[in-house]
């Protein structure tokens, strides 16, 4: 993640050291009159704020954590960065209801099945892709079956892979229990 971050700062900055020279370039030939109109005031109040652009220079090589080189790789970093404490009610499984600490990378807290919930978000976060995300609430006005799945009641907060997460998940309805489904084992399977 933060790779691409960098990558997305330094393309533009790439793009812009070759543009620059060419806009402020003259023109040459048999029809040339002189420089090319530019559209940068000359004159002015805008024309003293506006510094002399050159060539932009080259970006620097990436830190090994953002390139996969040595130290620890954005993977690593990411699954770090989770920690979330899961409040479950209501589920009618002995032993599945309260409140569970999870942590990621090492695996750590006193959730029931922290290696495998840890397995599940770190599945979810290597195949998710644009704005889909695992904690995403069900958008307003979205048709769900109205199928009761039970009383079960969760609230996850906390941070995954380094992003703040608050979020609230039951099995009112078609949708909210494929929600739930889709967090097990970081919820507890009450099918």
């Amino acid at each position: 993640m933060l790779r691409r971050l960098a990558l997305t700062a330094v393309v533009p900055l790439a793009v812009l050291a070759t543009a620059v020279p060419a806009a402020t370039a003259t023109a040459s030939g048999p029809a040339s009159t002189g420089p090319v109109p530019a559209a940068v005031p000359t004159s002015g109040p805008f024309a003293a704020a506006r510094p002399a652009l050159g060539p932009l220079p080259m970006p620097l090589p990436l830190p090994g954590f953002l390139n996969d080189g040595p130290g620890a790789g954005a993977d690593e970093a990411d699954e770090a960065l989770t920690r979330l404490t899961v409040s479950v009610e209501n589920t009618g499984v002995p032993g599945a209801d309260g409140t569970f600490e999870l942590e990621c990378g090492p695996t750590g807290g006193t959730h029931p099945e922290g290696q495998a919930a840890c397995d599940r978000l770190a599945e979810a976060g290597a195949t998710r892709s644009g704005q889909q995300e695992l904690f995403r609430e069900t958008p307003e006005g979205t048709m769900c079956t109205m199928i009761h799945g039970g009383d079960a009641f969760a609230r996850i907060v906390g941070t995954w892979e380094g992003r703040a997460v608050d979020t609230t998940a039951s099995r009112r309805d078609g949708c909210e229990i494929a929600r739930w489904n889709s967090l097990v084992p970081v919820l507890p399977d009450v099918r």
